[in-house]
């Protein structure tokens, strides 16, 4: 007796070269039975010989080549060549769960379930000080979400009704998709369990500015288009973010500034002070992230710190938008060793 296809696994990569290998192997390692799920592998013009190490590895693969890259191109290219009723979509440097769509795929019987994810979390947090700070970046509360990350497990008719991913956008791809479905009528669910890890790689200051640039970008794009909306996304966060970065821009100037004028250290102390004091009040805030207070206090400082090249993103987006132009992909992540 034949096993009914369940699942197709959409796996989205460029020059993922190791990364890759590793996806995959977690993919045929997952506990379903064999022939309820496929893989499909969809590669940006990759460079590194990915397509043939996929396609060896057991996966369908496509490539695409867009003028302008956009991870929504590569998973509507991934859901055009899926053949099961859900669909599963990874990003080349993850690795799943095994037991995560085991977990999920009941869940999908109420028929007004859409989404299902679960934890991402970092492979490598002590690899720097990067990785481990923004691994925290990951966790969400358990229950009823707005939306998902790039990892999640959908029902193809959710997708279908939506018609897919926005290719248009650069970033907040998912958050889009999630909030057309939710004004349908459709489900977000985020459950506590594991279901991905993920090598972020990031030991560079220049891969920290441009992955907060991109949020930004996102912000402004994806807040403009429901602010008029029944169901308005990032709204609050993308205002604030426009109101706190100049603060925070301005006040290591005013204690250098007076302290320079008054001749004394006490303007810039002053000022050190008040910084300190917003990074560990951040950190207490997200207490229910981590029971670590080193990095819960570097957490804190990266949540203002951050609020900088956000805020770039965001007029980097409207500078665009003013000069009817379109930004490329904002890439943080090099090409793997």
């Amino acid at each position: 007796m034949s096993t009914q296809l369940l699942v197709s696994v959409v796996v989205i990569g460029r020059n993922e070269g190791p990364r890759l290998r590793r996806c995959l192997d977690s993919i045929r390692a997952m506990r379903l039975p064999a022939g309820s799920f496929e893989i499909v592998y969809v590669d940006s013009d990759s460079t590194d010989g990915s397509p043939a190490e996929a396609e060896a590895g057991g996966a369908r693969v496509c490539v695409v080549r867009p003028e302008r890259p956009a991870a929504a191109i590569g998973r509507n290219a991934g859901l055009r060549t899926a053949a099961a009723p859900f669909v599963l979509f990874l990003d080349g440097d993850t690795v799943l769960d095994p037991d995560f769509v085991a977990t999920s795929l009941p869940l999908f019987d109420d028929a007004t379930v859409a989404v299902v994810s679960g934890h991402r979390r970092e492979l490598y947090p002590e690899r720097s000080l990067y990785n481990r700070v923004l691994d925290l970046d990951w966790i969400g509360p358990a229950g009823e979400a707005d939306f998902c990350g790039g990892d999640a497990l959908i029902r193809r008719d959710a997708l279908a009704a939506v018609d897919g991913y926005d290719e248009t956008l650069i970033a907040g791809e998912e958050p889009d998709m999630c909030t057309r479905m939710r004004q349908l009528g459709w489900r977000i669910l985020r459950l506590d369990c594991p279901m991905t890890g993920h090598d972020l790689a990031m030991t560079r200051w220049s891969q920290y500015w441009r992955r907060a640039v991109r949020t930004g970008h996102a912000y402004a794009e994806v807040s403009a288009r429901y602010r008029a909306s029944a169901t308005p996304l990032w709204q609050a966060e993308a205002h604030a973010n426009w109101v706190r970065a100049p603060i925070l821009l301005a006040l290591p100037l005013t204690g250098l500034a007076g302290s320079l004028l008054l001749r004394s250290p006490l303007p810039a102390l002053v000022v050190t002070g008040l910084l300190a004091v917003l990074a560990l009040r951040s950190a207490r805030r997200f207490a229910w992230k981590s029971t670590d207070w080193l990095t819960l206090i570097l957490y804190g400082v990266h949540s203002h710190l951050q609020q900088i090249p956000i805020y770039w993103g965001q007029l980097t987006y409207w500078r665009h938008r003013r000069a009817g132009r379109r930004q490329r992909l904002i890439e943080y992540k090099g090409d793997s060793a």
